[in-house]
């Protein structure tokens, strides 16, 4: 079995959800003893993984990168399946072609009204899934969004859930993380970018909303690295008088994640749009105790083991902030939920169902 997969994401020091999604198949591949090429350009570094190649394909325009070179290169190494980390792939291939569409933000991003971008992207997106042999969703939510929005059917979409890395888990000796981003008290988690649909203006309006005993044992931290979009959660802040009960740490080091995870008195995901929710589950997974929206694929991903909230509910998620840090025993069941919850979605789950997928449209029909 020799399956071709896109690796222009593995380029240079840069780590990313898809990157990770990418190698997480590529060990899996490996350790089964398939032989792999991954499909790179300049910038993509090499894999150093027994039975896995990388071929730097020359092409400075995308799309000839995409529908002229990656096909005569699947032809000439004769990849028995490709797969494709994106919603696009090359649409006259010489094997079978699996998509991964983790979300539609491509389409039509929540809040931001481009409606001839939006057919246009529309109707690209639904060439590239109606060429492919297979796609893969992330969640249930996803599936039904793809299949509306597209026009496709059903059976060609897989679920497979985001792969959970196996160093999320409950990490002790957390007082070093928590030195190195000048966090000192107790406090609130959030993890990710600070695009609208993330909606932490109204987690930060949630947070000013807490009465002052409880808000000055707390601290609200956002951690990304989103620097075009924290001046305004800066100023907002500012404006509500708890710019020095907001900590924005900046981009966290992977390696960080799980400690900073264990170490929170609470972890808040208010988004309004996830085509997953990758960070609840990694916070469920290091035993924090989980506040999260009741919208999109999150409550397929946390379940009954937080407090789902609607997210444009600034009081709801103030009340559910409350009742959490002000009620030792609810905290501790929150986190013995999430632990088994997050013992649902072992890191191997996501590459072994891939790999299967694969495996399947490869064969001869």
């Amino acid at each position: 079995m020799r399956i071709g997969v896109d690796g222009r994401e593995l380029a240079g020091s840069a780590r990313t959800g898809i990157g990770r999604y990418v190698m997480e198949v590529l060990r899996a591949a490996s350790r089964d003893g398939w032989e792999c090429v991954v499909y790179g350009d300049a910038r993509t570094r090499p894999v150093t993984l027994p039975g896995v190649t990388l071929r730097v394909l020359d092409g400075r325009w995308t799309q000839c990168w995409d529908q002229v070179m990656l096909p005569r290169q699947l032809a000439r190494d004769r990849v028995s399946a490709f797969l494709s980390p994106y919603y696009k792939g090359p649409l006259f291939a010489p094997c079978p072609v699996v998509l991964t569409i983790h979300d539609l933000f491509f389409l039509d991003y929540p809040g931001r009204r481009r409606p001839l971008h939006r057919a246009m992207m529309t109707r690209v997106a639904r060439l590239y899934a109606r060429r492919a042999t297979a796609i893969i969703a992330d969640s249930e939510y996803s599936k039904r969004t793809i299949v509306e929005r597209l026009g496709i059917t059903p059976a060609s979409v897989t679920v497979i859930p985001v792969a959970l890395g196996a160093e999320f888990r409950p990490e002790p000796g957390t007082e070093a993380v928590r030195s190195r981003y000048a966090i000192s008290d107790p406090y609130i988690l959030y993890v990710g970018n600070f695009r609208p649909h993330k909606n932490l203006p109204r987690l930060i309006r949630a947070f000013a909303a807490l009465d002052a005993p409880l808000r000055g044992r707390h601290v609200l931290v956002l951690a990304g690295g989103d620097r075009a979009n924290r001046p305004a959660l800066e100023a907002l802040a500012k404006g509500l008088g708890v710019a020095d009960r907001v900590v924005f740490p900046g981009q966290v080091h992977d390696a960080d994640l799980p400690a900073l995870y264990s170490a929170c008195a609470l972890f808040v995901l208010p988004s309004l749009e996830e085509g997953f929710g990758l960070p609840a589950l990694e916070a469920l997974a290091c035993g924090a105790a989980v506040v999260a929206a009741d919208r999109a694929a999150i409550p397929e991903v946390v379940g009954d083991a937080g407090l789902l909230v609607d997210p444009e509910d600034e009081a709801a998620i103030a009340a559910a902030i409350t009742r959490v840090l002000s009620t030792p025993e609810l905290r501790e069941s929150l986190r013995r939920r999430g632990l088994e919850r997050a013992r649902e979605f072992p890191h191997d789950r996501t590459a072994g169902a891939v790999l299967a997928l694969l495996r399947r449209v490869s064969e001869p029909r």
